[in-house]
Formats: structure tokens, sequence, C-alpha cells
């Protein structure tokens, strides 16, 4: 018997919250993640939990939460034991992207997710006047405020799918290398 089947081979996962403004896209992501299709769907009252498949044997799980005003003041309790933050943007709503960003940084601020990874999706680049990575990035102060962990700005439009395995793939990354990190902690308190 070779050493690799001594060891039973554990599934490894991770826990991302999505989080971003009601009508942000988040839930229409989520879809577009999953099943390759855009669904019409409902504004989010609570949560939708999805696992998606990144890779052989890494799952996510995405904690898809609801983004209207008396949902945000829940926010912090979905924080607790994740391995990466998703926070989406409709890039393309500039009336609302100072609220955004206010949100953005109050999550950022949280106990509860110092150091966690966060990628951040700049959706709705099928829109005219929609932000780029860049601009995105500047007016969000990634740069400030993500000093502390592994950032990205990925940009995306969830209608056709643009950019959607690119930030799957960059919070499955994020997140293994944040749960080792956190698993050498652990390991290195205990001696």
């Amino acid at each position: 018997m070779g050493l690799q089947n001594a060891k039973p081979s554990r599934v490894k996962q991770a826990s991302i919250v999505m989080l971003g403004l009601d009508s942000a896209g988040k839930s229409t992501l989520l879809y577009k993640f999953r099943y390759k299709d855009a669904f019409l769907t409902m504004p989010t009252i609570g949560f939708n939990v999805d696992m998606i498949e990144a890779g052989k044997d890494f799952t996510l799980t995405f904690w898809d939460v609801g983004g209207q005003k008396k949902m945000r003041e829940l926010w912090s309790n979905f924080l607790e034991d994740t391995d990466g933050l998703l926070y989406v943007v409709d890039s393309s709503d500039k009336r609302r992207l100072e609220e955004s960003r206010r949100e953005f940084e109050l999550t950022l601020k949280n106990e509860s997710i110092k150091n966690v990874p966060v990628v951040v999706l700049a959706n709705k680049q099928d829109l005219p006047g929609a932000l780029n990575a860049e601009e995105i990035t500047r007016k969000f102060k990634m740069k400030k405020y993500c000093s502390d962990r592994n950032w990205y700005v990925q940009p995306c439009c969830a209608i056709t799918g643009e950019g959607l395995a690119e930030a799957v793939q960059r919070v499955a990354t994020f997140a293994k290398q944040y749960r080792k990190s956190k698993e050498t902690f652990t390991t290195l308190k205990e001696f």
C-alpha cells in the first residue's frame, strides 16, 4: 500500500462570505458560478448558501448575504470563521459607490476578519460608464484598507460570465493560503 493511500483523502473546503449592497449582483453571480446561467433573481432576504467546486479536491461554500440596509446590520454575524470575503460592487452605479465603499470599510474593520483575504468583484462591466478595476481599487482605497491581507479586484459581468472563472480561482487560491497560514499558526501556538 502506497503512503499516499494511508491517510483518508479529506476534501478540503473553505467558507467564503459574499457581501455587497442590494442589487450589486451577488445572487446572479452565485447562480452563474454554479449553473453558468444567469437567472432572474429576487432580492435576497436573509441569505443563500451554495457550494462550488474549485479544482479537484477543493470546495468553496459561498454565503451570499442580502444587502438591503436592514440586512447589513447582520453582516458581522457571517464574518466569523470565514476564509475569504467576496465583496461585490455594481461598478456602473456611481450614485451608490460611496455607500458601498463605506460598508466595505466598516466590514474590514471587523476583528473577525483580520487578515482574511478579500476579492472585490467589480461587477456590471458591460454597462456604460462602469468603473474599471483600477478605478474601483482607487475609490475603495484597497491599498490602504487591505494592507494586512491578500486582496484583488476582479472586473466581471454576471450576465455574460466574463471574469467569473478567474474570480473563483482567485478566491480559492487566497482561501487555501489563508487556511494554511492559520493551521501553521495554530500548530505554533500548541508548542
